[in-house]
């Protein structure tokens, strides 16, 4: 155990517990995919929700060296776990931050031409050539340098190279997960054009799905996400990776319900039997997404009790979600047990694919109320 993990409060209502040999196993299995290319860790929104401080360390002791956050603070907050670390700040340089990243030995990823030229202005005004990278858009249409950009770096302004260490070229694939769409085809072709009119630097390509679409798209640094918490990397494919988080909460009370009762707001669930249900300290608030209701008719996620399943009943709510303990001996749901929601049973996966989103959403939702454990093989 890394953190606390003897002691659970006993006003915790619900715990979520991260392995961080999992995690580190996930970055050793990516390391390994990505063949000759660097590994880095993205540990953006507090590392996916799991907390950005204790994720980093992990991830430096098993030799990540260069992480990829969102913003500034984020950035700083690994520069002091991580003195030695590259640090890429995908959010770019926002007008008038560049004296921000003084004294911290930051990456800003530069993902306009107004962009350069400042921070070559700010380079210019320190008598440092201070690193950055250049976020290339090539068809996602959302952060990076337009082909009109590139070719005015490459032509008018390419002097503005001589004032900063180009890091590193990089953009970002939009369709990754779905190994056979023709967008990466695409964005791999686009990349390759741009950066050849660029000054030679380290490129990089590929996210989580870019590092199992081949050498081709591994370039000189892959950036991995969701595949080093657990998540599904490609749609339609067995996920690989090991699970890294573990939700459990607390039974509140036993409720008995008479058949052809309702259960929560709407009165959307009808028993279908005389049943015993168990209210649990987590809800919307802490991460368990409201999509994950189960009327009647459908049914719900299932959580579980030792080895024995309790589906999710009636609608999820702010603090509370039912479930269905019936068939569990009374003497092991009870007031004060514990149900595991989430894990290696029923996944990040298995939550999204029903409530109809994605892995990264339900991961960065997980709330600060939950007591979290930072442990070694629990999950």
């Amino acid at each position: 155990m890394i953190r606390d993990a003897h002691t659970i409060p006993p006003d915790a209502r619900a715990v979520l517990t991260i392995d961080l040999s999992a995690l580190r196993a996930n970055w050793r299995a990516l390391n390994v995919a990505s063949g000759k290319a660097e590994c880095a860790g993205v540990i953006k929104a507090d590392a996916y929700g799991l907390g950005i401080d204790e994720i980093a360390h992990a991830l430096a002791a098993e030799g990540c060296c260069t992480f990829f956050v969102a913003t500034l603070t984020e950035a700083r907050i690994v520069r002091m776990a991580n003195p030695g670390a590259r640090i890429f700040v995908l959010d770019g340089l926002l007008p008038g931050a560049a004296p921000s990243y003084t004294g911290f030995d930051l990456c800003p990823c530069l993902s306009s031409l107004e962009e350069v030229r400042e921070w070559a202005a700010w380079c210019d005004a320190t008598g440092r050539r201070l690193r950055a990278a250049i976020h290339l858009d090539t068809g996602m249409h959302r952060l990076g340098l337009s082909r009109a950009d590139v070719e005015q770096l490459a032509g008018p302004e390419r002097a503005l190279f001589a004032k900063f260490d180009l890091a590193l070229v990089m953009s970002h694939l939009a369709c990754a997960d779905v190994p056979g769409h023709p967008m990466n085809a695409a964005q791999l072709a686009r990349f390759q054009a741009l950066r050849a009119m660029l000054p030679p630097a380290p490129a990089s390509l590929a996210n989580s799905g870019g590092v199992f679409l081949g050498p081709d798209f591994h370039f000189d640094l892959v950036r991995p996400g969701i595949a080093l918490y657990g998540g599904r990397a490609l749609e339609g494919h067995p996920n690989p990776m090991r699970w890294v988080v573990r939700l459990q909460a607390r039974i509140l009370q036993i409720r008995h319900v008479a058949a052809g009762e309702s259960i929560g707001y709407g009165a959307t669930f009808q028993a279908g039997r005389d049943s015993r249900v168990a209210t649990l300290a987590c809800g919307y608030a802490d991460g368990f997404l409201r999509a994950l209701s189960s009327p009647t008719g459908h049914p719900g996620p299932v959580g579980h009790i030792g080895e024995q399943p309790v589906p999710v009943v009636g609608r999820v709510s702010m603090d509370l979600i039912t479930v269905d303990v019936t068939d569990v001996p009374e003497r092991e749901a009870c007031r004060g047990a514990w149900v595991e929601v989430l894990g290696a049973r029923t996944t990040i996966d298995d939550l999204t694919d029903r409530a109809g989103t994605i892995g990264y959403e339900l991961l960065t939702r997980l709330g600060r109320r939950v007591h979290r454990i930072y442990a070694e093989g629990t999950t």
